[in-house]
């Protein structure tokens, strides 16, 4: 794993941390990694969503004002009404565009950026229990060096040396170890409380914006719409207005 220190060190013969719970640590550990990584794609595909939400609704809004402000609208008193009623939609829509990603800043892009800042804090307490690891690791080794020699006066009390050293050592590293194992698995799980609000918040945010452009479109609609006339009418007679620009002298082919 990443994690690992890169380094060699004298390794004891005793197996000093059992396979399975070796195995267990690397499977809680990298169960977070792959929710850290997943956290901070989310925020930024959030992120960028909210951008092109207010990216769409103001230039929607720029549209309008550009259509209000065409030589044509001041000629035509019809035109000038359907582009006021389309710029009134598009301002509605905008601000409640703008109320929208405002909660989602605050319900869900928020959450995700504070629930992302704890990683850094476990990433830096799973290299701590490495790094113990390492110095248990050639502490043991150390013991298990004396422990193979001849029991002299001197080897014995540089082995009663080691041992002593060796301790608080392993005391550090099984309590870090111990709180690693017993936190992770709670932090893991505490994912579903802490976000279901958030994207409950979501759903809602954007259930009222559509519900709100259902509104100001059909407002919309009713306005601008002839009677009786089907999108197919429309259609010709754009064509026919169009076949007459064309046969104009000043925009006909050479």
């Amino acid at each position: 794993p990443s994690w690992r220190i890169p380094f060699k060190i004298g390794q004891p013969k005793k197996q000093i941390v059992p396979k399975t719970v070796e195995r267990d640590f690397e499977r809680e550990y990298g169960k977070l990694q792959q929710l850290e990584e997943q956290t901070r794609k989310l925020q930024k595909d959030m992120k960028k969503s909210t951008d092109a939400d207010l990216a769409m609704s103001k230039s929607a809004v720029k549209i309008s004002l550009d259509l209000l402000s065409n030589p044509l609208c001041e000629q035509d008193q019809d035109l000038l009404s359907m582009v006021t009623a389309l710029d009134t939609a598009m301002k509605r829509m905008d601000a409640f565009n703008q109320e929208k990603v405002n909660q989602i800043q605050k319900t869900v892009i928020e959450p995700l950026k504070k629930f992302g800042s704890v990683f850094p804090s476990l990433n830096m307490a799973v290299k701590r229990r490495e790094q113990a690891l390492q110095d248990y690791r050639r502490l043991q080794a150390k013991v298990e060096k004396y422990e193979e020699k001849e029991k002299t006066g001197p080897v014995l009390a540089k082995l009663h040396q080691a041992r002593e050293e060796l301790r608080p050592v392993r005391e550090d590293f099984e309590a870090k170890n111990r709180q690693l194992l017993e936190e992770m698995p709670r932090f893991y799980g505490s994912r579903l409380d802490y976000f279901q609000p958030s994207f409950e918040s979501l759903i809602r945010a954007q259930v009222v914006y559509y519900s709100e452009m259902h509104k100001i479109f059909g407002d919309l609609t009713q306005q601008l719409d002839q009677p009786g006339h089907s999108d197919e009418q429309r259609e010709r007679e754009n064509e026919a207005k169009l076949s007459e620009l064309r046969a104009l002298s000043i925009v006909a082919d050479d």
